[in-house]
């Protein structure tokens, strides 16, 4: 596969999400909340985490918000993504994604589907666009009072 035929594959699975999201709403119970903003384009995102009884692992991710295709479409990703995690292995994916949004590394097989957002890394102004989802998970899981949140955290000082 040429690599023009592989930025159309992910520009394809990019709008796919955007336009058709598989995750879009709010999870019932509502375990974490978060709110997000990208001061830079606009963006914002509405995070809702259900966690098992334990509080140690994701059984649902949902989002609300809006945004450009790449920040919606990254959240929608996420979500999939993230059900059935342990909330330290979410963690790490949240470091994972950042890196590879450097160019830097990539996921497993096993989560491959993320890697379609890698090709935003060739363009450093939506590079925000793409983590401010990852941003918005990180400081819901950290959090655990985050269930009140009123506050939007922000990834504008995100180098």
């Amino acid at each position: 596969m040429t690599l023009s035929n592989v930025r159309d594959l992910y520009q394809q699975v990019i709008l796919e999400h955007y336009k058709k999201p598989r995750h879009k709403g709010k999870t019932d119970p509502v375990h974490r909340h978060q709110r997000g903003h990208n001061p830079s384009c606009g963006d914002t995102i509405e995070l809702t985490v259900q966690l098992n009884d334990a509080g140690d692992r994701i059984e649902d991710v949902k989002f609300e918000g809006e945004g450009c295709a790449i920040a919606m479409a990254s959240a929608d990703l996420m979500a999939g993504a993230l059900r059935g995690k342990e909330v330290g292995e979410a963690l790490l994916m949240v470091q994972r994604f950042q890196s590879m949004m450097k160019g830097q590394d990539e996921f497993p097989k096993e989560l491959r589907k993320l890697n379609v957002m890698a090709g935003v890394a060739q363009f450093p102004v939506r590079i925000k666009c793409a983590n401010l989802t990852w941003h918005t998970l990180k400081a819901a899981l950290e959090s655990p009072n985050s269930s009140n949140a009123t506050g939007f955290i922000s990834n504008e000082k995100e180098a």
